[in-house]
């Protein structure tokens, strides 16, 4: 295979607009050139490379060779952003950072990164709300730039730093508990459970942690917010971040499911290994935030 630096930008590029926009011509739109001078391009960049780039259809996705190729494409396209502003140059509008971040932590203590991002005039801010434990995904495949993760390990083109960890709490609401408790022993096979969605496995991980092999009626909310409020009203028991769930122990609204721990859950910060400015702002943002909040050790 040719080294990149061998590579038509030109060709790389269009890889990347069919990559973000789905089709031959929506990436012929935006980068102001005929759909047959994206294919032809296309076409010269398999010839080079000896592999198939792309699934045509609908929409178009890069093949597992094509995945690394479009990251690296994307973030060229970074650079060249960063490149110009160095010179005092800027594209029309305002250049686009995305990032992976779990819909707990966007609901919890993301909201400081997000009031100082509102003082930025050279970005926006391209959210993906994504499951901690997936989220690295999306930095294989170069869709986002940084990620709040639970992988440890640096995705290829990435660093990675350790946050703090953030508590879950077993919590339920006392109607229920009654339901399925008899003195201090708790039916938890029984007892309805809550899911965020079919990633979300920190009920499961309490539930072994009590050397438990149980598979209670499980309802699936997957929203921040509705996650929360279906605890409350007793549809089933679930996992709260510690935060989120304060005052509704304070109140009574809710209370600890008996024989069940606390869940920590480590994160980390990852971000690509790019001189960009914007990303440095964000990364010591992030690490900020996280340090006022999250829990060491």
């Amino acid at each position: 295979m040719p080294k990149l630096w061998f590579m038509n930008l030109d060709q790389l590029q269009a890889l990347r607009a069919i990559a973000d926009e789905g089709s031959f011509e929506a990436a012929a739109y935006e980068l102001g050139v005929s759909a047959s001078a994206v294919s032809q391009r296309i076409r010269a960049l398999e010839r080079e490379v000896g592999q198939v780039l792309l699934r045509r259809g609908t929409p178009c996705e890069p093949t597992e060779a094509g995945v690394g190729l479009v990251r690296v494409a994307r973030h060229m396209r970074v650079l060249e952003q960063e490149a110009w502003a160095g010179l005092g140059r800027t594209a029309a509008g305002r250049s686009v950072t995305s990032l992976a971040v779990p819909a707990d932590v966007l609901g919890t203590w993301f909201g400081p990164v997000l009031a100082e991002a509102a003082d930025w005039d050279d970005t926006v801010l391209d959210l993906h709300v994504e499951d901690q434990d997936h989220s690295a995904r999306l930095l294989r495949r170069g869709e986002v730039l940084a990620a709040v993760t639970t992988e440890p390990q640096p995705v290829q083109g990435c660093a990675a730093e350790p946050l703090g960890s953030m508590r879950y709490v077993p919590l339920v609401a006392p109607a229920l508990l009654a339901r399925h408790a008899a003195g201090d022993v708790v039916d938890l096979g029984a007892m309805p459970m809550m899911r965020y969605n079919a990633k979300d496995d920190l009920q499961r991980l309490a539930l072994s942690g009590a050397g438990l092999d149980v598979a209670p009626p499980t309802h699936l909310a997957p929203s921040f917010d509705g996650f929360h409020r279906s605890v409350r009203a007793g549809l089933g028991w679930g996992m709260l971040v510690d935060a989120q769930a304060v005052e509704d122990v304070r109140a009574g609204r809710l209370v600890r499911v008996p024989g069940l721990d606390d869940v920590l859950v480590p994160l980390y910060w990852q971000a690509a290994t790019l001189p960009v400015t914007r990303l440095v702002r964000l990364t010591r943002a992030v690490r900020e935030a996280a340090q006022r909040t999250l829990e060491r050790g």
